[in-house]
C-alpha cells in the first residue's frame, strides 16, 4: 500500500484474524519500480486492486493505473513464481452502444473502442489497463483474469451512485429511470475476487460481478428517499437526457471543448441506456453465488448513509 496509506480500516480488519503473523505489510508506491518489486517478491497469487480513482486527467489516471501495473507486471515476470494474477478491471469499460437487441450486457459486449473519447479518466484508464493485462498473458504467458465489477455498494460509500443520476446543489437530476442497475454488494464482490485467484482453469477470462434482483434507478431512488431521507428530484425521460447529451457533445465540439465534453452519447449509452445484466459466466465457472441480497444489503446501504447524514 502506499506510505501515507491509512492504516486505520486495515488493522482493525486484521485484529479479527486469527493468524497474524502471517500477514505482511509491504509500504511503497507502484510508481517505484523497487516497490514494485518488494510488492512482487515470491507472490505466487496477485489480486491487484490499486487503481486511480477520482483523477480528472486522463494522464494521471494512465500513471496511477497503467503505468503501476506494467512496473508491478514486469516485476512479476522478473521473478517467475507467479500462477495467478487476477486484476480489478469495472463495466466502466463497456461502451454499451451497438450490442444485442435484448439490451444484455454481459462478457461478450463490447469494450470502448476510444476510451479517449469518453469525458472519464477513468474509464480510458481501466480501458489500457486491461489491454495492458491482455498483453502480458500474450507475450510473457502471465495467467491472468479480469474481473469486472459492477457498481459496488455498502457501508462506507454514501454517494449515490451516478447511475441513478447527477447531484447539483438544488436537486438532484435522475438520469436512471427504469434501467437496472448493475449493483454489486461490498461483500458479494469481495467473495467473487478471491474466487478468482483460487479457482483453476480460468486463465485468460473475464468474470463480470452484479447480484441477483437488480433494483431500477427509479425503485433505488425511491427507497432511498424513504430510508434516509427526502431530497427532491427530477426525472428526465431517456428520449430527452439523450437529446441533451447529443446536444452537450455537439456545442463542445463547436466551442473546441470550451465547454468541456462531461455529457456525451458515449456516457448516455454507458450509464443510462436501458440495460439488462447477466451473471451467469460467474456463476457457473467460479460457483459464485451473491450470499448477500439485494434487500439486505441496500438495508445496509442506507443504514451506513443515515448515520453519514448524521454526524455531518
Amino acid at each position: 500500500m502506499r506510505r501515507a496509506s491509512d492504516l486505520h480500516r486495515l488493522k482493525a480488519a486484521l485484529a479479527e484474524t486469527d493468524n497474524l503473523a502471517a500477514v505482511h505489510i509491504v509500504r511503497g508506491d507502484l510508481v517505484c519500480r523497487d516497490d514494485a518489486r518488494a510488492a512482487a517478491r515470491d507472490a505466487a497469487v496477485v489480486y491487484h486492486l490499486a487503481a486511480g480513482t477520482g483523477l480528472k486527467s486522463h494522464a494521471s489516471a494512465f500513471m496511477n493505473s497503467v503505468v503501476t501495473t506494467r512496473n508491478l507486471l514486469d516485476a512479476l515476470v522478473e521473478q517467475g513464481t507467479l500462477k495467478r494474477f487476477v486484476n480489478l478491471s469495472s463495466f466502466a469499460v463497456y461502451s454499451n452502444k451497438c450490442d444485442n437487441s435484448a439490451n444484455v450486457l454481459d462478457e461478450t459486449s463490447s469494450v470502448e473502442a476510444q476510451p479517449q473519447m469518453r469525458a472519464e479518466a477513468y474509464c480510458y484508464a481501466k480501458v489500457k489497463q486491461d489491454a495492458l493485462v491482455i498483453d502480458y498473458g500474450e507475450r510473457h504467458h502471465i495467467p491472468f483474469v479480469l474481473i469486472r465489477p459492477g457498481v459496488v455498494y455498502g457501508p462506507g460509500k454514501t454517494a449515490i451512485p451516478g447511475r441513478i443520476g447527477i447531484g447539483t446543489s438544488r436537486f438532484f437530476l435522475h438520469l436512471g429511470g427504469s434501467s437496472r442497475i448493475p449493483f454489486t454488494y461490498v461483500d458479494n464482490c469481495a467473495d467473487a475476487i478471491v474466487l478468482s485467484g483460487l479457482k483453476p482453469g480460468l486463465e485468460g477470462e473475464v468474470f463480470n460481478v452484479v447480484d441477483d434482483d437488480l433494483p431500477t434507478s427509479r425503485q433505488f431512488l425511491r427507497a432511498y428517499k424513504c430510508n434516509v431521507g427526502p431530497i427532491r428530484s427530477v426525472y428526465l425521460p431517456k428520449s430527452v437526457s439523450y437529446f441533451l447529451c447529443s446536444l452537450w457533445e455537439h456545442y463542445s465540439e463547436w466551442s473546441q471543448h470550451q465547454l468541456p465534453p462531461v455529457f456525451t452519447r458515449r456516457e448516455w449509452h454507458a450509464y443510462w441506456k436501458a440495460t439488462d445484466y447477466s451473471n451467469q459466466k460467474i456463476k457457473r465457472r467460479l460457483g459464485w453465488q451473491p450470499k448477500i441480497n439485494s434487500d439486505e444489503g441496500l438495508r445496509q446501504y442506507f443504514a451506513s448513509c443515515r448515520k453519514a447524514l448524521a454526524r455531518a
